[in-house]
């Protein structure tokens, strides 16, 4: 199986900007893609960002393109989630997940899932 923690999530006032981490363990060999996904409180979960296996290919929703920037450090199984210019609307739990299944980078498919890290953008 595998296990996904995320960190780095807290509060941050608008223009800001946070990094949030997720260490993979386990079967992390069966990793195709890593994803960000987000959740707001009242809303339906909301895709973010995705990276490769190599990390050469990247995917972003479109209401955090230019300013959040997905990457992964191989050796140490863990992608990262650098947000700038952080805005109101941002707030949410963060999730990452990991899709076991080879294919385009896509917003669907994802198999294992972390518990989530909180992110606060107060005004």
């Amino acid at each position: 199986q595998v296990q996904l923690v995320e960190s780095g999530g807290g509060l941050v006032q608008a223009g800001g900007s946070l990094r949030l981490s997720c260490a993979a363990s386990g079967r992390t060999s069966t990793s195709y893609q890593m994803g960000w996904f987000r959740q707001a409180p009242g809303k339906e979960r909301e895709f973010v960002a995705a990276i490769s296996r190599a990390g050469l290919n990247t995917l972003y929703g479109d209401s955090v393109k230019g300013r959040f920037t997905i990457s992964k450090d191989g050796a140490k199984n863990t992608v990262y989630l650098q947000m700038n210019s952080l805005k109101l609307e941002d707030t949410a739990v963060y999730y990452c997940a990991m899709k076991t299944t080879y294919g385009t980078l896509s917003p669907d498919g994802y198999s294992y899932w972390g518990q989530g890290t909180q992110v606060t953008v107060s005004s």
